[in-house]
């Protein structure tokens, strides 16, 4: 299934691409979330994220579904917010992105302190990434970035 990587290494040996996919997922607070259920149909949420030392990570209210599905299989995939592409010109879309991997619960009060978690009963999750894309239109190029740990950064290009 491939290693599994720290914000950082993305951002080490492919700093423009890692650019691009925080922008993308900084372009609005709410990312869309999957998780799988206990019967192991896919579950949609919303979600925030933070990228935050070196790091991603998510948080959630003590209890919530997402969560719980975390804690039973720790797959998750997330997907930035979206901007339809402007149909005449759609290179000018600024692309969106998606990150995937498994979410690590935080329960140790020292690595929730180093956090700097907030008061308060929650969960919080650390992302181990495997994988990381970022999708863009150039000209009439569909153009699809990937990134995981052990392969580097590829890209595709569509038309």
């Amino acid at each position: 299934m491939g290693g599994m990587a720290s914000w950082q290494e993305i951002e080490s040996e492919a700093p423009e691409f890692a650019a691009r996919v925080l922008a993308a997922m900084g372009a609005g607070k709410h990312k869309t979330m999957a998780t799988l259920r206990k019967d192991g149909s896919p579950r949609i949420s919303g979600t925030e994220l933070e990228f935050k030392n070196n790091e991603v990570w998510l948080g959630s209210m003590l209890g919530a579904m997402k969560a719980l599905d975390l804690r039973r299989d720790p797959r998750v995939a997330l997907h930035s917010p979206s901007v339809d592409p402007d149909s005449e010109n759609p290179s000018d879309w600024p692309g969106e992105a998606k990150l995937s991997g498994l979410a690590v619960e935080i329960t140790d009060p020292a690595d929730l302190e180093a956090y700097g978690a907030p008061p308060g009963e929650f969960h919080l999750f650390r992302l181990d990434i495997r994988e990381a894309v970022f999708t863009r239109v150039d000209g009439d190029h569909l153009v699809i970035e990937s990134w995981a740990q052990g392969r580097g950064l590829r890209e595709i290009r569509r038309k």
